[in-house]
């Protein structure tokens, strides 16, 4: 008798839904990933912070410096 247990089954892909593949966890595909990512740099994700934390500047799209 095999102790083994078996494999668990990864949870379906954020982006799409469909079953998550091994390579490319949590995604589905390399594309799903790529959308995910996108959707970061695009800034519609974001993690919250502290209400009343104030920014010692604002923040200006048109600044070079802001992407480094």
């Amino acid at each position: 008798m095999s102790s083994a247990k078996p494999p668990r089954a990864l949870p379906p892909c954020p982006i799409c839904g469909k079953p998550a593949k091994p390579e490319t966890k949590p995604f589905c595909s390399q594309r799903c990933a790529d959308i995910d990512l996108g959707r970061w740099l695009g800034e519609r994700y974001v993690i919250p912070g502290p209400e009343d934390e104030e920014r010692p500047f604002p923040l200006d799209p048109n600044d070079p410096e802001r992407s480094r």
